[in-house]
């Protein structure tokens, strides 16, 4: 466990709202951070194979308000794809950026970070596995595996920067891995150590269209993560990157509206969060008025 009675607080003050400073993040057009309005984004449901469903639901999406559309691409096919995808899109006028989910698979993030805007990585699965082992490493021994994340994440970060592609490092509490659960635990410790492994690398690299998230099903450890980043970020000297804020699998309905926003709101009374995402399992754009909502309130 580590100590956090030396962090830095993590926003101005407890009683007055002041937005968090970040660094901007270029997205295609658009433009993030905390000179920017807080932007609102979600993620189709459509197998990404389905060019012409994928296209629809994005242009459902789009008119809806959402300014930044994800769509997964677990493997290398469906990476490719969001080529044909993209460009349905701009031949129907849509020029919103698209930003590719990644699970698991270096070779399918190199692909479309040569076709989208922003690519999303899990930093718990990106590299390293999960088989539920607890394993103790020796300094030297978890060294070793973060040289071999350098090894994998390096070429994905040279992309980018051809690319002009933007990255976002988005941890989630239910998939860290077994290393870091071995040496941090499963908690908001393991996840902001996940990103910042990834994170240290990319500004080694000189890379920093970064944005970062903390997410989990469980809005209070989601607050405490994202505070914990923070705080973090300020005492290593990183640099304040923008936050995409979110609550996995809230549900659907008033739960998972209030759910949302307990999560999500808590954190802009907090002054943080540059971009933000409700996640309800309905169609994707209901999802949009609830982000809308909430972030309106900080116009």
């Amino acid at each position: 466990m580590q100590h956090h009675d030396t962090l830095p607080p993590y926003c101005e003050s407890l009683t007055t709202y002041h937005r968090r400073e970040s660094v901007t993040v270029n997205i295609g057009e658009l433009t993030m951070g905390s000179q920017f309005p807080i932007r609102v984004q979600s993620m189709t449901t459509t197998n990404t194979m389905d060019t012409q469903g994928t296209i629809e639901q994005s242009i459902r999406m789009i008119d809806a308000g959402c300014e930044l559309v994800r769509i997964t691409a677990p493997s290398m096919r469906e990476a490719k794809n969001l080529e044909e995808i993209r460009k349905g899109l701009r031949e129907r006028g849509y020029t919103t950026p698209l930003v590719a989910d990644i699970h698991y698979t270096p070779n399918a993030a190199e692909i479309a970070a040569r076709v989208v805007e922003k690519v999303r990585i899990n930093p718990g699965n990106y590299v390293d596995k999960k088989q539920f082992n607890i394993i103790e490493y020796t300094d030297a021994e978890y060294q070793e595996e973060l040289d071999r994340i350098r090894t994998r994440f390096v070429p994905l970060i040279n992309i980018c920067k051809e690319y002009g592609t933007a990255l976002r490092i988005g941890t989630n509490h239910g998939s860290l891995s077994d290393r870091i659960m071995s040496r941090y635990g499963d908690n908001p410790d393991g996840m902001v150590e996940s990103a910042l492994e990834f994170l240290r690398i990319a500004e080694d690299e000189g890379y920093c269209n970064i944005v970062l998230s903390m997410k989990s099903s469980n809005p209070l450890v989601m607050i405490h993560a994202y505070r914990l980043l923070v705080s973090r970020l300020k005492r290593e000297g990183l640099k304040p990157y923008p936050l995409h804020l979110g609550v996995t699998e809230a549900g659907d309905g008033e739960d998972g509206r209030l759910k949302s926003a307990l999560g999500i709101g808590t954190l802009l009374e907090d002054g943080l969060g540059d971009t933000i995402r409700v996640s309800l399992t309905e169609e994707p754009e209901a999802e949009i008025p609830v982000a809308q909502a909430l972030a309106r309130r900080y116009a």
